[in-house]
This record gives C-alpha cells, sequence and structure tokens, in this order.
C-alpha cells in the first residue's frame, strides 16, 4: 500500500467530480451534513494532513497547520488542490522509511506510512461517493483499492465472499446495507498496534500482510536471512483466518519483531487469538535461525506479556513448549512463566502460566 494507490484513488475520483464541475456543489453530500464543495474541500484538507504527519512525524499531535480555500472560486479549482494534496501524500509515503512512524489518534495512537496511504485512500474513496451522490452521478472505484483498504485498516470487519469489496467497505463505514448484518452508525479503523522493547518493536500484522507471509511473500518487512521461519508464516495463516470469520482483533494477532539497529525483522510472535472467559489468552513465538541466542524472544515475551496482563480482561497467560526444546523453555522462563504441568499424558508438552 503506497504512493501508487494514493495516486489511483486520486485520480479516479478527480475523473469522476470533473465531468460534474458545472453543477451547483452547494447541495447536501449523500447522508453527510456538509456540502459537496465542503465534503470535496475535506478530501485535500485530509490528504495534505497525513502528508504533513509523515514528512514531520510528530508523536503526540497532528502538525499545527491548516489550508484554506478562499482563492477557489469554482469546483474545478478545489479539483486542483485534491489532485495536488493527492501527489504530495504519494510522494510523502513514497519518501518515508518503512519503520518511521507519526501521530494519530486511534486506536493505538500511531500509524506508518502504509497507514497513512490507507487513511489517504479511504477518504477519497468514501467521500467522492458522498460527493458523487449528492450530485447524482456515478461512482464505483476499484476493487483492489477497496480491498486494499479493508485488509489493512479494517481487520475487525469480515470480509463478504467474492470480490464486491466496495459494497462492504460502504457498510463498514455506515453507507450501506450488506445482507446479514446490521446497519452502522458509527466505526473506526484501526491502524496496527506496535509494542516498543529495548532492542526491538513488536510490529502488528495487518491481514493484508499476514495473507503474504502465509503465501511465501515477506509482508512487507525486511527479514535476516533464513527468515521468516515457518511458524512465523502457520501464525499468520492464524490470522488470515481469523480475518475471514470476522473475529480478528489487532491486539491479539501476530507481531513481527523488529530490530531497531537495522529495521531487520528477525522472528514472529503472538496470541492464539483473544483471552476466553477465565482471561487466559495463550502465547506462541519463534525466531529465524540466526537470530537466536541473543535475547531477542524473551525481550519480546516481556513486552508484549506485560501489555497484555495490564488489561481487566487478562488473569493469565498461557504458554505451551515441547518437552525436548530446551532453548524455548529458557526463553519462556527468563521471562517469567512459570512450569504448571503437561498437557497430555506422555508429558511431551509442558504447560507454562505467568499471572498479573
Amino acid at each position: 500500500m503506497g504512493g501508487d494507490q494514493v495516486e489511483e484513488a486520486v485520480s479516479g475520483a478527480v475523473a469522476a467530480l470533473r465531468g460534474a464541475a458545472d453543477q451547483d456543489w452547494d447541495v447536501r453530500a449523500g447522508r453527510l451534513e456538509w456540502s459537496c464543495r465542503t465534503t470535496a474541500e475535506h478530501i485535500a484538507s485530509d490528504l495534505v494532513s497525513y502528508a504533513g504527519q509523515l514528512a514531520g512525524r510528530p508523536t503526540d499531535r497532528y502538525v499545527p497547520f491548516r489550508i484554506a480555500f478562499d482563492e477557489c472560486e469554482s469546483p474545478e479549482d478545489v479539483l486542483q488542490v485534491i489532485e495536488a494534496t493527492g501527489a504530495l501524500l504519494a510522494a510523502a509515503v513514497r519518501t518515508t522509511p518503512r519503520e518511521a512512524r507519526a501521530f494519530h489518534p486511534y486506536p493505538f495512537r500511531s500509524a506508518n506510512r502504509e497507514g497513512f496511504a490507507a487513511m489517504g485512500v479511504a477518504e477519497v474513496l468514501l467521500h467522492t461517493h458522498d460527493v458523487a451522490e449528492g450530485l447524482g452521478i456515478a461512482y464505483e472505484p476499484p476493487a483492489a483499492l477497496c480491498a486494499d483498504v479493508l485488509t489493512r485498516i479494517f481487520p475487525h470487519v469480515r470480509p463478504e465472499p467474492g470480490p464486491d469489496h466496495w459494497q462492504t467497505l460502504l457498510w463498514a463505514t455506515g453507507r450501506g446495507e450488506l445482507p446479514g448484518r446490521a446497519p452502522l452508525t458509527s466505526w473506526r479503523w484501526s491502524n496496527n498496534l506496535v509494542i516498543p522493547a529495548e532492542r526491538l518493536t513488536l510490529q502488528g500484522v495487518t491481514p493484508a500482510a499476514a495473507a503474504d507471509l502465509t503465501a511465501g511473500g515477506t509482508g512487507g518487512f525486511e527479514w535476516i536471512e533464513g527468515g521468516p521461519f515457518q511458524g512465523t508464516r502457520d501464525a499468520a495463516s492464524m490470522v488470515v483466518k481469523a480475518y475471514e470469520a470476522g473475529v480478528h482483533r489487532p491486539e491479539w494477532g501476530m507481531f513481527v519483531l523488529v530490530r531497531r539497529e537495522d529495521g531487520r525483522a528477525v522472528g514472529g510472535m503472538g496470541f492464539h487469538g483473544a483471552p476466553d472467559d477465565e482471561g487466559r489468552a495463550e502465547v506462541g513465538y519463534d525466531l529465524a535461525v540466526a537470530a537466536r541466542g541473543n535475547g531477542y524472544a524473551t525481550e519480546a515475551l516481556r513486552a508484549m506479556s506485560a501489555l497484555a496482563l495490564a488489561r481487566d480482561d487478562v488473569s493469565y497467560l498461557l504458554a505451551t513448549v515441547d518437552r525436548t526444546n530446551s532453548p524455548s523453555q529458557g526463553v519462556i522462563s527468563r521471562a517469567g512463566f512459570t512450569r504448571v504441568g503437561t498437557l497430555d499424558d506422555d508429558g511431551e508438552q509442558y504447560a507454562y502460566e505467568l499471572r498479573g
């Protein structure tokens, strides 16, 4: 998800709206309270705001600036501003390092370049729909763009069978209906969660990245030699299945462990799902062979466990380790877990717990 998708979204939107540039844009934009002109101005404001976040990279607020449209006398003028601000966001996405993050309020207080690209595309697609509805013209963006948005910033939304990603995106943002699903009156998107550790960051894996890992790709990460390990790909397939079932929750999914010193991924770690009724959540992890023996897994497990156990809905964490896997037993013990028994009659798997 990058500058190409931003440019594609903007060019498609401008082409659709330019055909109605001679109409009165002071009419209401679809279901919004704004006029079509105000909504179009909002698109441009969002695009330049996201570009500003990636360029300035503040950690606690939006860069304090805004653009004014006092010089825009016609809809065509506004469309030119949308084109220009779209180009600015595309350029910012392309030139921002993959590891860089900037402030965005919901839900985890930051986003990376893919997140800002996806949010920018979403703003363009959805508000172009609003304007087009108000002006009475046809508009439908490419299905691939809609799928890109859904799999990156709507990980909690169960996809519809088949290719109708546009209708799913409209429903997910309170703009349409889907058979068998109740209409939405409020909604949020979700950027990936990042957990900081001393030498690592634990970067939440989106359904899009998980699908790529499952298919043999990198998930968008730069891996050390020998990575990702097969266990990481298997965990990614669990994320894909949870997303397709509509039960994926980013904070209870999978994380890729990325070294701060060089931005390279060394392994995977995460949960097998959300806590059960007893407040129990199960953890799992692996490292690429070349990264083992450096304490990375222990460091990451401590950070992830601390965040989980700080929640009210978690009582304890569970991990299972093969009896013959002494290195993993050492990791789990150094992270504070205690062995509490075995999971099978022949004692081939040890059970470990960590309580708050």
